[in-house]
């Protein structure tokens, strides 16, 4: 196995082991008051609005891009992107290759009411619970990284926790797996995150594969108008954005501009 055929599996090695740190930087009992001290909310009914839905992300770096905020500052952008009209937004909580951490769900829900989904690499239904202690309404599930068991568990997890669950694909045996598992929306990720390389068209191929009452989220190169425009053409009901709008000197405006695509 190369080196890029290996990210994805390094990526999820990295995130159970800072997740193995936290936990035992914390009791079950915290944890469950936590939980129950956060009501979540809509996510998958924020993403069914009239028009394009923009979940706008917010990460420190990528292991593709580098650094792209040298300043951090997740309460300030999630005014931004709330400002801008987004309809959710995605946090990075993957600390090792993308410089994210839970904490940053609670500094990005002082300032927002909107849904907040956690992105990461979740394997374990301890990071569910996580999530949603953090203030976060959605967790993301990426179907390459979980055998359909663990797949279901997660999602049984996710539903008795009241979040909501993203659910990553990239190819049609993965949407079928998603679809097996009762995913409710649905995300097709542009990028290959065993090599990182992004092919746009694939939401476009993928389409016809997913039921008109799940929601299609669109994921990865999108940084113009024209390329929003065109998810929404293939009929994507939201798209998630992130590197645009980190590298943006206006991310309201973009966002503003994206939703309008």
């Amino acid at each position: 196995m190369s080196s890029t055929e290996d990210l994805l599996a390094r990526l999820v090695t990295e995130a159970r082991q800072d997740m193995q740190r936290r936990r035992a930087l914390t009791t079950q009992d915290d944890l469950e008051r936590a939980i129950h001290d956060y009501t979540p909310k809509d996510f998958v009914g924020a993403l069914r609005r009239p028009g394009l839905a923009v979940i706008a992300e917010m990460k420190q770096r990528t292991p593709s891009m580098g650094v792209l905020a040298e300043e951090y500052r997740p309460t300030e952008l999630a005014r931004a992107y709330t400002d801008g009209g987004a309809a959710a937004i995605s946090v990075l909580t993957h600390m090792a290759s993308f410089g994210g951490r839970p904490e940053h769900i609670e500094a990005a829900r002082l300032a927002t009411d909107l849904p907040i989904l956690r992105k990461d690499f979740v394997t374990d239904p301890y990071e569910v619970g996580e999530a949603r202690a953090a203030g976060a309404d959605a967790v993301l599930l990426i179907v390459a990284a979980l055998d359909q068991e663990r797949l279901d568990e997660l999602m049984r997890v996710a539903r008795s926790r009241g979040l909501a669950v993203l659910v990553e694909v990239h190819d049609e045996s993965e949407v079928e797996r998603a679809l097996k598992g009762g995913a409710r929306a649905i995300g097709v990720n542009n990028r290959d995150l065993r090599t990182f390389t992004v092919d746009p068209s694939l939401t476009e191929r993928l389409r016809h594969a997913i039921p008109p009452d799940v929601v299609l989220v669109a994921e990865s190169g999108i940084h113009s108008v024209e390329d929003a425009r065109r998810m929404r053409e293939a009929g994507a009901d939201a798209i998630l954005v992130g590197e645009s709008l980190m590298r943006a000197e206006d991310p309201a405006g973009r966002i503003r501009e994206f939703a309008a695509a």
